[in-house]
């Protein structure tokens, strides 16, 4: 995937090549000789003419596609206009130029770009490749990519140091791991599977520190309290599972911090009792989407290697329609000790994560417990398709993930940070008449017109256990889990920049 020179030697004939970024990095006068391997192996196109192609790039909002020699050379210019919120670098429009070209080829893909951007544009390139999951009848050989990134340091251009490219290469490994785990539909990737492939992750070589891994599942989770993830998955064929992995570097330092994950793994979603319709059920296969980067995430960053203990906790469940379904009106007690009645079995999310975000808690006293979920439609309501949605109980912690996201790509908005009033307001039933509530909250909140995507986020922060004085950071990715009906491989990236594994 990523490499420090080009490899093989052959011509355009043989393999086709990209050459990506700004106009201005573009149209660096050293750019044709850093590249000329990739672009001119055999003498296609002269240092002159390359650049004088190049002089009359114009930037476009949507980008720009400029054909060299044929398909055999292709330019494509990027926009830069951008506005705060945005990454800069605006990798939102690479796949739609660069997908089309890499389909039936080998190709080179030449990233030209400012140190800053390697990562968002790297990432972008990398979801630009054919996915790895593919089940037509009609296999068509996957063509080779390589991606050579340049780094325009003013006025020469520097392939990427061999570290970086094995960062790189870790990343794209995790993000194609991450997609292939959430476009892989559930009669393959079931519960037993998904512990399968967090099996594999535990068991690769690692030369940066300890990885361990446990198992709590089926009837255990059951007799140790996790009242949600327990009853949202006690109806299905195979039964849910909390997977805990940790990992310990390598003379880590006394005063490291403890950083738990938490990622919701719903393998399927039909609904449960409160079942979806026809419409709605179709792409539930993609509900574990958290869980996917989560395992994804915490394989790269074991490689790569951290400064701090990690342990990653993947919810496992498939809420499934069975005789033993959880029922609308059941009132379960979940591992915090709080009650909860149901009164949506499709709000199963919140309550799997609750009790993975309480056991983090109790069992690690991590310093900070991130949890990410395809929790809520209410998501792309309140954040859009290309901003998960971020709710945080520590304003610096906000920051710094609001800022990872604009470096990476994997864009995040903070939601509204208001547990006194919306956990009063959503879920702790009204006194009507004489009755009183029969549980301490319910799992959906009755009121929709209030805020929605920070009511379901508040509602796994109430199962925290009230010693706990950590960062919780809550991340929403409902939409941004697929585009264009495949998986998009999102949140490796944004979490591996905000926790400094890669830099």
């Amino acid at each position: 995937m990523f490499v420090q020179a080009v490899a093989g030697t052959g011509s355009l004939e043989e393999r086709a090549c990209v050459v990506m970024g700004a106009a201005a990095d573009l149209q660096g006068p050293s750019l044709f000789q850093a590249a000329q391997a990739a672009v001119s192996p055999a003498s296609e196109i002269d240092g002159a003419s390359f650049s004088n192609a190049l002089q009359g790039l114009e930037t476009s909002e949507a980008g720009e596609v400029l054909p060299l020699i044929g398909k055999k050379l292709t330019v494509i210019s990027l926009p830069t206009k951008h506005t705060r919120c945005n990454c800069p670098a605006r990798p939102d429009k690479v796949p739609a130029l660069l997908k089309p070209l890499l389909a039936r080829k080998d190709t080179v893909v030449v990233i030209a770009c400012p140190q800053e951007h390697v990562i968002a544009l790297s990432a972008a390139a990398i979801r630009s490749c054919p996915p790895l999951f593919d089940m037509k009848s009609s296999q068509r050989k996957k063509p080779v990519i390589q991606i050579l990134v340049l780094i325009n340091k003013g006025p020469a251009f520097e392939a990427a140091s061999g570290e970086v490219v094995r960062h790189l290469n870790e990343l794209a490994r995790a993000i194609q791991l991450a997609a292939r785990l959430v476009d892989t539909p559930t009669n393959y990737m079931h519960t037993d599977a998904m512990i399968d492939e967090a099996k594999q992750v535990a068991a690769l070589e690692c030369k940066t520190g300890k990885v361990s891994m446990e198992i709590i599942r089926d009837k255990e989770l059951q007799e140790k309290g996790f009242g949600g993830l327990w009853n949202v998955g006690k109806a299905a064929e195979r039964g849910p599972a909390l997977v805990i992995l940790s990992y310990t570097p390598n003379d880590m330092p006394k005063d490291a911090q403890t950083i738990c994950w938490v990622g919701k793994g719903i393998v399927y979603d039909t609904g449960g009792l409160s079942i979806k319709g026809k419409t709605a059920m179709p792409s539930m296969k993609r509900d574990m989407g958290g869980s996917a980067a989560v395992l994804a995430s915490f394989s790269a960053a074991t490689q790569i290697g951290c400064k701090f203990k990690l342990v990653a906790l993947l919810c496992l469940a498939e809420n499934s329609v069975d005789s033993v379904s959880m029922r609308p009106d059941d009132i379960i007690t979940m591992l915090s000790g709080k009650t909860v009645e149901v009164n949506n079995t499709d709000a199963e999310g919140r309550l799997v994560l609750a009790d993975g975000v309480n056991f983090a808690a109790s069992k690690f006293n991590p310093d900070v417990i991130l949890d990410m979920a395809t929790l809520t439609g209410a998501q792309c309501i309140a954040t859009g398709k290309k901003h998960a949605a971020v709710l945080c109980n520590n304003t610096d912690s906000e920051k710094k993930i609001v800022q990872a996201g604009i470096t990476t790509g994997d864009l995040v908005f903070p939601v509204v940070y208001c547990p006194e009033l919306f956990m009063e307001q959503a879920f702790r039933s009204e006194v009507l008449l004489y009755f009183e509530p029969v549980a301490d909250m319910k799992n959906s909140a009755d009121d929709r017109n209030n805020a929605l995507a920070s009511c379901a986020g508040h509602f796994i922060e109430a199962h925290l256990p009230e010693t706990y004085r950590g960062v919780w950071i809550h991340i929403d990715m409902a939409k941004q889990v697929e585009e264009n009906q495949r998986a998009t491989g999102w949140g490796v990236s944004v979490l591996l920049k905000c926790f400094d594994i890669l830099n």
